[in-house]
């Protein structure tokens, strides 16, 4: 959890580093888009519950560390005022091969968008309001509900 941007090359680069394992790196970022369903976006807030936020981010990795075999995982998420372009989420997981790095990549970032405990207020022009969760979020993770999903 951070206010401050990340920079995904210095990120990765930290992470090719550290293992002669790896042979597949897969990443994610997510941005601030300036529309959503149709509305002009001029910012978003995006909170947290400090604590309880870490603690569910550990156990999603912890999760994806038991399902795939993967050698390490980054995720950096930001929170505070942000706009439009500006980088929110990063998801970097290392692998031996591409296959376990994707997967395990996707699944911590749909359990992200619905089991982390964040809170998403934007900016429009007709005033600010919190994003509600999405249907399709909670789709996309329920097909991991399986433990042995792949």
């Amino acid at each position: 959890m951070q206010r401050e941007d990340f920079d995904i090359g210095a990120e990765i680069a930290a992470f090719r580093r550290a293992d002669p394992g790896i042979g597949a790196i897969a990443s994610f970022i997510g941005l601030v888009r300036d529309i959503n369903d149709g509305a002009a976006v001029a910012g978003m807030t995006l909170e947290h519950y400090p604590g309880m936020t870490e603690k569910a981010l550990a156990g999603i990795v912890a999760d994806a560390k038991q399902r795939w075999d993967i050698i390490d995982t980054l995720v950096i998420h930001r929170v505070g005022e942000l706009k439009p372009l500006d980088q929110i989420v990063l998801v970097v997981v290392t692998g031996a091969h591409r296959g376990e790095a994707f997967a395990a990549c996707e699944f911590i970032m749909d359990y992200l968008k619905t089991q982390a405990p964040f809170w998403k207020k934007e900016q429009t022009p007709q005033g600010a309001h919190w994003v509600e969760a999405r249907a399709s979020d909670d789709q996309a993770a329920e097909r991991w509900s399986d433990p042995q999903a792949k």
